[in-house]
């Protein structure tokens, strides 16, 4: 893990280099705003251990709009193959593409 010191997680220095980027925030309160959506819609709840999920993701213009939010199993969200910057290489899970 890149915060890390001493074999332990540095919580201060993790947010002061990363979790408190403009660009980082602004992912978190959409990923927030669509979870609320979907407990609102009655389609997930709170601890249900699942993941909402936007079939076209933020990062290639996808939206918070309903019709592109869905709730899955985490172990299928976050399955997707991604490259070194973290972006997906694929929209379809490795699941999914063995069906």
């Amino acid at each position: 893990m890149p915060f890390m010191r001493n074999g332990k997680r540095d919580y201060k220095r993790e947010v002061k280099l990363y979790t408190s980027k403009p660009e980082v925030v602004k992912k978190r309160v959409q990923q927030n705003a669509a979870r609320q959506a979907m407990i609102k819609a009655g389609k997930a709840k709170v601890g249900d251990g699942k993941d909402v999920d936007h079939r076209t993701p933020i990062s290639k213009g996808g939206t918070n709009s309903p019709s592109n939010l869905r709730v899955v199993n985490k172990t299928n969200n976050r399955s997707f193959s991604r490259n070194s910057d973290s972006s997906l290489k694929s929209q379809t899970s490795r699941k999914e593409r063995k069906k």
